[in-house]
This record gives C-alpha cells, structure tokens and sequence, in this order.
C-alpha cells in the first residue's frame, strides 16, 4: 500500500510540475482566450500604427481584418503593376476565407482565374509566368495541401536564379499564398503548418505575418520587390480574429527583419503568426506575478532566411532564451535557433535555450487543441527558465 501510494505521489507531482497541455476552462487564470480586442500586438489607435509606421496626420488609415488587409495588399500590387495576376481554386469567387473578394470583377478573368485541383499545377504555372517577367500570386488553398507541389518549389522555383547565373533571370514575382495552422477543427488536413520544411530550401523566402498590417506591407514586398519566389503563409485562425489599423495606401515591411515587440532585460521570447498572442498573454501574466522581470518579445516574422542579429543582440542582452511556435518540436524553427543561439551567445546564456512547439503527432480531431502551445505551457517554460 505504501509504495501505491509513493508512486500516486510522484505521478501526481510529475502532472503538478511538468504540465503536457491545459484547456481553456471558463474560470482559468493563466490559460485563458485570447482577448484580441485588448491585445497589445495589434495597433488597436490611430496613433499606435502612425507610430509603428512612421506616418504623419495626413497618411489615410483602415479599420481591417487579416482578410481584408491580404485582398488590399494584392489590389494594390494589381493596381500599380499589369504584370500581377492571382490564381487558385476558388480566387475568382473569392477564396474560400475572402481574401480575393471583388478582385476579379475589378481586374476581370484574364488576371484574377481560377484554377483546377492541381497544386503541382498551379506552383508550375507560376513558375513559368515569374520566368517570362510576371508577378504571380498563386494561392495554395490550404498549407496542407502544398505537399503535391513541393518538387515544382524545391526543384524548379528555388533554384532558378541560381540555375540561371550571371543571365539575371529570376522566377521574384512568385507569391505562394498559403493560409496554415489550427484553428481547433482542421483535424488532419487542414490544421497543419510546415513552415520548417520550406525553411530547408535555399533559394526561396519563407514569412508569416502576425497582423493584419504586418500582412499588408509583406505581401506588398513579396510581390513587387523580391526577386526570390516567397512561401507566404496566413496563420488562418487570425484571418477574422485580428483587426488592427492600417495604413491605407501601399507600403512595404522588410522580409528578412525581425521586430522586438516589446523590449526587456531579464527574458527573450521568440516567435512568429499567431502563438506571438499566447506569448504576450503569457508575458503580462509573469510580468504581474514576479515583481520587477521585464521580458522582451520579438516577433520574428521572416523564418527563412531569419534575423539572427537581432535574436542574439536579444539573447546576449537577457541570458535567456524560449522559442515558441505551432509546428511540431524535432527538426522546428526552434531547433536552428536554439543552436545558432548557443553557438552566439554560449558564453552569455544562464539557461538552456527552452523550446514551446507542437507535439510530435498528427492533429486527430478532438485532440487538435491539445498539440499546439498554449499559454500555460509557454508561462511554464518561462518560469523555468527564470529559475534555472
């Protein structure tokens, strides 16, 4: 009876400690929704994005969803340059989250179309349109459905410019539009998000915009301005979610920069899309209950190639590092930046580098919720490494 009741103990205490996921009961304290309406990752005045964007009382702004500031970003490109078409399952109708709602009859069919089932389609079409000199936006409908199109991406799209040498052809222009992540219903295809898999390819840009107006500007630069075809991935859970003000005119966002959200002494937290919520919620939470910590969030926003001046300025100033995002642990973003950071900043860590990532399964359906982080098990990582 008595070692029954030492090894209930310890499982118990194992639980207590060390917690494998919490759901988001009614009356939690830490693992609650997020409240997009106060979160301080989206500029929710007027003067926040004239601030962020550097924009005088004169520059219009907007009101948008992430939807609304994606369809913006591609009406705008349209707009200024002839050589933009959209295309995909569904684009002309709209898409089947709205991001290309009225383009088509502003545009009409010969640059807004739709296309068949095909992935390894519709990347190859783009392929060949960025090589003969125009800008195609080639929507993917789901990131889970990429995978057919991936030897079109790997073999052809990301090594052209290198294939090509000093001719200067390049296949820029070409935008692979993908919405990716949970949304606590996607089951197994539709919830997945392989950012890491594409952030293995040389040759090619991989984003993923936490805002509506992060979104705008660095589809505006996906489009126009690079001359690497770019894997922009939409973490579709925010399509709605995320409302923020943004400015109303075009602009560009840099797509190998990372932003510190919010800056800090004691703590770096790393991520990108929408886990960068859970960790400002996870944040403020810490920040209440240990009197004095200050913790700095940077958002990372390009995953390939990916800012590594300014993560391990970060870490060299804190000591210490939490990485965080929805795809799963082994072989993650997480996990090159973890190395880089201790090959970096080794002499300065005073914690091992803490990853908060996806499970290591496929999403059933009634367990979707319970494999990406949530803010519990990012608060826990955090404590942590504080206290190590």
């Amino acid at each position: 009876m008595r070692t029954t009741n030492l090894r209930l103990s310890s499982l118990l205490l194992q639980k207590t400690t060390s917690r494998s996921y919490a759901s988001q009961a009614t009356t939690a304290r830490i693992n609650r929704k997020v409240d997009y309406e106060k979160t301080p990752v989206l500029y929710k005045t007027e003067k926040a994005a004239r601030t962020a964007y550097g924009l005088g009382s004169e520059s219009s702004l907007e009101w948008q969803n992430y939807t609304q500031a994606v369809c913006s970003a591609m009406h705008h490109a349209m707009k200024v340059d002839d050589n933009v078409v959209l295309f995909g399952e569904d684009v002309a109708f709209g898409g089947v989250f709205r991001c290309s709602k009225g383009l088509a009859d502003e545009f009409g069919t010969a640059r807004v179309f739709n296309t068949p089932l095909t992935e390894q389609g519709i990347a190859g079409f783009g392929i060949g349109c960025a090589a003969a000199g125009m800008k195609p936006i080639a929507e993917i409908q789901f990131a889970d459905y990429v995978f057919p199109a991936f030897d079109q991406i790997v073999n052809e799209a990301a090594k052209f410019r290198y294939r090509e040498g000093a001719t200067g052809q390049h296949c820029g222009g070409l935008v692979l539009r993908m919405p990716c992540g949970s949304v606590g219903h996607g089951a197994l295809y539709h919830s997945q998000s392989p950012e890491a898999l594409f952030a293995h390819v040389p040759g090619v840009r991989v984003v993923m915009p936490r805002s509506p107006s992060q979104a705008k500007g660095m589809l505006i630069s996906s489009i126009l301005q690079c001359n690497d075809p770019v894997i922009f991935m939409e973490p579709k859970t925010l399509y709605r979610a995320a409302e923020e003000f943004v400015p109303r005119d075009g602009f560009n966002l840099p797509l190998d920069k990372a932003e510190v959200l919010k800056e800090g002494k004691d703590l770096t937290v790393i991520s990108y899309g929408q886990p960068l919520y859970l960790c400002s919620e996870a944040t403020q939470t810490l920040e209440k209950e240990m009197k004095g910590l200050s913790v700095e969030l940077i958002d990372l926003r390009a995953i390939y190639p990916w800012d590594r001046e300014t993560v391990l300025k970060s870490v060299n100033k804190t000591g210490r590092a939490v990485v965080v995002h929805e795809s799963m642990l082994n072989a993650g973003v997480g996990a090159e930046m973890a190395a880089s950071i201790q090959e970096g900043a080794f002499l300065r860590l005073e914690a091992p580098v803490a990853r908060v990532a996806g499970w290591d399964v496929h999403a059933g359906l009634i367990f979707e919720k319970y494999n990406v982080p949530d803010i519990v098990r990012i608060y826990d990582a955090m404590k942590r490494t504080l206290n190590y």
